[in-house]
């Protein structure tokens, strides 16, 4: 087999089988290395599908933890009926607590409660660091107290189809969340979750 000329067929057939997001150096470790290509010319595959799958049902796009297929949003109402279980229902203090950690980290939990007014609770950090492991700790404040400072993970980028904080989509002064003539309006970050089929409840 000619590999080079094959290469984005392969490519394509690993993506496609892994079931994960593959970086660069993970699709090159697939090759032996009397075939292994050049890292350009397994850039240019990749282009070369990109192009192939753009006016497809399905993508190959680059997240945070590499390349993957994944089917395009316009087709969510016809791809969630092969799902039984609800989406994820959050609350709106969880998604405006998580927009805060996107768009201010690294940042503490006081600083968090002073842009909202308002406590936050427990079960809220509790949902965000261990059951989705959207934020993490990543240092401390050099305050008195040393209050710890979030950020947000890997795996939230992952969840929401980023590849990195830089497509983010833009955020208003996030102080306007406490305005209550603001309180209908959806927050910047709800964009993406929207598109994640998670239902924001008051």
């Amino acid at each position: 087999m000619n590999t080079n000329a094959q290469l984005p067929l392969i490519l394509e057939a690993v993506l496609f089988s892994a079931g994960r997001p593959l970086t660069e150096q993970q699709l090159l470790q697939v090759f032996a290395d009397e075939e292994k290509p050049s890292l350009s010319s397994l850039r240019q595959a990749i282009q070369q599908l990109q192009t192939m799958y753009s006016d497809r049902g399905v993508n190959l796009v680059e997240i945070a933890s590499g390349y993957q297929f994944q089917s395009k949003l316009d087709f969510a109402p016809w791809i969630k009926k092969l799902w039984e279980e609800k989406p994820a229902k959050y609350s709106r203090a969880l998604l405006e607590t998580l927009s805060l950690v996107a768009y201010r980290q690294p940042i503490t939990r006081g600083e968090i409660e002073e842009i909202r007014g308002v406590s936050i609770s427990s079960s809220i950090f509790k949902t965000l660091l261990e059951d989705r492991g959207w934020i993490r700790v990543v240092g401390h404040r050099d305050i008195p107290g040393r209050p710890a400072l979030y950020a947000t993970t890997k795996g939230f980028l992952d969840y929401f189809g980023l590849n990195s904080l830089d497509q983010l989509p833009a955020l208003p002064e996030i102080l306007a969340l406490a305005d209550p003539a603001l309180a209908n309006e959806q927050l910047q970050l709800t964009e993406l979750i929207a598109e994640e089929e998670l239902e924001v409840i008051e």
